[in-house]
């Protein structure tokens, strides 16, 4: 698996992960199909695959718990851990009680990168990057991340911090939504910030437009994967990494599905294709 740096950390990722919404339950636990989600993680892992990313509103903390036993026999040094924090646990102690739990229900001593998974303007974001640069003295979090921050919040959070810097926003992107290429995406890369991409398949909805023979996007996709000898979902995601502070998680159960997202990585579109696809 090909592997970008974190931020400006010396720390070496997977330019792509494992997303875990929706494993082990929505905002609610599911416990129906703990056995498939675990071999899930697992055979990514074998992949590398090793960034996983899942957080304590996954599943009411049940995602944390399905990771936590998928990565129960396998080197800790070897998974790069996220998780986050949800938007009403950012006063102080609750920030510190809830990577306590998090720690727990994913069995391991210390979280990789630990991020706001929202921004909460009814919370001082002061107090929030204090409890969280404490987690990070403490040895409980190596890296701290932000999700769903816009360039004005990150500038905010970064001031709070005195030992260390924000490594990694969490956002949304595609090829249907390109928002953060505005601005966002610019100042990651100026800073030395990784923009980790979620959503990068639009929720199905790339899959809709490649099985449509009439969608301008499908048959560009289909197109490009016949002259790289992949798959249109492939030429999907390779897209969405183009960007060398750019990683991404998608989420996956299925094995073949594994394997192809896997297969978006280790090569790369030339520039012409790129904005090809960027002009639709």
């Amino acid at each position: 698996m090909e592997l970008r740096r974190l931020g400006k950390t010396g720390e070496k990722i997977p330019v792509i992960g494992i997303g875990t919404w929706r494993i082990g339950g929505d905002t609610a636990p599911d416990y129906s199909k703990d056995k498939e989600a675990v071999e899930a993680i697992k055979y990514a892992i074998s992949l590398g695959m090793t960034h996983i990313d899942t957080a304590e509103i996954y599943g009411a903390g049940h995602s944390e718990e399905i990771v936590g036993r998928a990565i129960r026999n396998v080197n800790r040094e070897e998974i790069f851990l996220a998780t986050k924090v949800w938007h009403t646990n950012l006063r102080y102690d609750d920030v510190l009680a809830a990577c306590e739990n998090s720690l727990r229900r994913l069995n391991v001593k210390y979280i990789d990168l630990y991020m706001i998974h929202w921004p909460n303007p009814s919370i001082p974001l002061g107090e929030t990057m204090k409890a969280l640069e404490k987690l990070f003295k403490d040895g409980k979090i190596r890296y701290i991340g932000v999700s769903n921050f816009n360039v004005e919040q990150i500038e905010e959070a970064r001031h709070y911090l005195s030992i260390t810097d924000i490594v990694a926003n969490q956002v949304e992107y595609n090829l249907f939504n390109r928002e953060v290429e505005r601005d966002l995406l610019p100042y990651c890369e100026k800073n030395g910030i990784t923009l980790t991409a979620y959503r990068p398949l639009g929720k199905g909805r790339i899959v809709e437009e490649i099985n449509d023979p009439k969608s301008r996007i499908g048959n560009t996709l289909r197109k490009l994967a016949t002259k790289y000898e992949r798959t249109p979902i492939q030429v999907a995601l390779n897209w969405v990494i183009w960007h060398e502070c750019v990683v991404t998680i998608p989420k996956a159960i299925q094995k073949n599905h594994i394997d192809e997202n896997a297969g978006g990585a280790g090569w790369k579109l030339s520039k012409i294709d790129y904005k090809e696809l960027l002009s639709i």
